[in-house]
């Protein structure tokens, strides 16, 4: 379709949306309002550039597949990113763990400094983008029982407390340096295959661990902090320590964002529910978006009816600076470049949705008590023209079209990522 086209659908879209109350100009306007901050790990099975740990076993995280052209180094993991921002509409952010430091040599974790990633922040100056940190309390011989932050062991506690530490000095260093505030986020895989004995035992500890984390404080602009829990895991079917409740209540004491993963709670859980609950009273969120299928919470993002509620409840926010959102996911039965663009690009035609739905219709019909009407109005927005304005919107910004992206896809595999051994 060329680019008149894709114009002229656009404004007969405009002018059906119109007839609803939707203005679709305003609604655009609105979506650039969102940043995805794209996780580096989808694009090399969460492997990193580490050589002196060991390899994921054990560590509560699995990565499945072996598709070819796995990037071998950091130069073609960033090549790999380069090719898929430049299929997605938008600015955006990249979110990187730890282990993909630029080390020359084995480095442990407890000595990480910002020299190590000098690269990506030069790189990311390069490329406008901001730049997003996490710890890695995996993977490690020191994590190989399961527990890291709430271990009884002081050493391997003291250990993983420097690491954080590390961590978050890394990230401020780069709020710093990008001048926009960097958010670093923690997740362990701390917990328990079997029924506890001591619940209270672990969570006492890995409270006095967070304690002496934070004491550091960093200003605002250049670093914040936040908080993942999860249901369970690989490992920790019977207890984590820490828990939804466990951190929600940590993080409202200590003026923290707890980070909320599609992935992490029970399978009948509402998301979309909890964001207005837990943001009422102000403050932020986290929210990383990936797809639980049964106990597995980490496949590819997909525009289904779960992003399409959550969605709803993110455009619902007053203030999108209070939100805050991130990928995470790995995939390595599929093409990896591939599954960014598939899950990026989904979030953002799932916010863009709810941007265009006939708002005024709905709350209308629900304070009147008029439920038929109601529902009436939401099954007529499904056959709103979305589809002309989401084209256009991705013209804007000199991406593909929706039925374009997966051809380059499929060219930038046959041209680079079949060439790696």
């Amino acid at each position: 379709m060329d680019n008149a086209s894709v114009e002229k659908k656009y404004n007969e879209a405009r002018e059906i949306l119109a007839e609803t109350g939707v203005k679709a100009d305003e609604a655009l306007q609105k979506l650039e309002a969102y940043q995805l901050s794209i996780h580096c790990w989808q694009g090399d099975d969460l492997r990193g550039f580490e050589q002196a740990t060991s390899e994921l076993s054990g560590s509560g995280l699995q990565v499945t597949g072996n598709y070819p052209g796995r990037p071998r180094n950091v130069e073609e993991l960033r090549q790999d990113l380069e090719k898929a921002l430049s299929l997605i509409p938008g600015r955006h952010r990249l979110n990187l763990h730890s282990i993909y430091g630029e080390f020359d040599g084995p480095v442990e974790r407890n000595e990480y400094e910002p020299g190590h990633f000098r690269g990506w922040l030069d790189w990311a100056k390069v490329h406008d983008l901001k730049l997003d940190f996490n710890a890695t309390c995996f993977a490690h011989p020191r994590a190989a029982s399961g527990l890291t932050l709430s271990h009884p062991g002081k050493e391997i506690r003291k250990f993983w407390v420097e690491h954080v530490k590390a961590c978050r000095k890394i990230a401020a260093f780069f709020g710093r340096e990008l001048k926009s505030c960097s958010i670093h986020n923690l997740w362990i895989p701390d917990g328990l295959k079997d029924w506890p004995s001591n619940r209270w035992l672990y969570r006492r500890l890995l409270f006095e661990s967070l304690e002496e984390i934070f004491e550091t404080e960093y200003s605002q602009t250049q670093l914040k902090d936040s908080l993942e829990s999860k249901l369970f895991g690989l490992g920790s079917e019977a207890y984590v320590v820490g828990s939804h409740e466990f951190y929600l209540t940590y993080a409202l004491k200590k003026g923290k964002m707890v980070c909320l993963d599609l992935g992490h709670f029970h399978p009948t859980e509402s998301i979309a529910d909890k964001i207005s609950a837990i943001m009422t009273g102000g403050g932020e969120l986290l929210l990383h978006l990936s797809r639980g299928v049964r106990w597995d919470s980490d496949h590819v993002v997909l525009l289904n009816d779960e992003l399409e509620a959550l969605s709803e409840e993110i455009v619902a926010v007053p203030n999108p600076d209070r939100i805050h959102l991130a990928l995470d996911y790995f995939d390595a039965s599929m093409n990896r470049v591939g599954a960014w663009v598939l899950g990026a690009r989904a979030v953002i035609r799932s916010l863009l949705r709810a941007l265009l739905l006939p708002k005024k219709q709905l709350e209308e019909a629900e304070l009147k008590g008029d439920n038929l009407g109601k529902l009436y109005w939401r099954q007529y927005a499904r056959d709103l023209p979305f589809g002309s304005v989401w084209d256009y919107y991705c013209l804007t910004h000199q991406v593909p079209l929706e039925n374009q992206w997966l051809e380059k896809i499929k060219e930038y595999e046959k041209a680079v990522l079949c060439k790696r051994n």
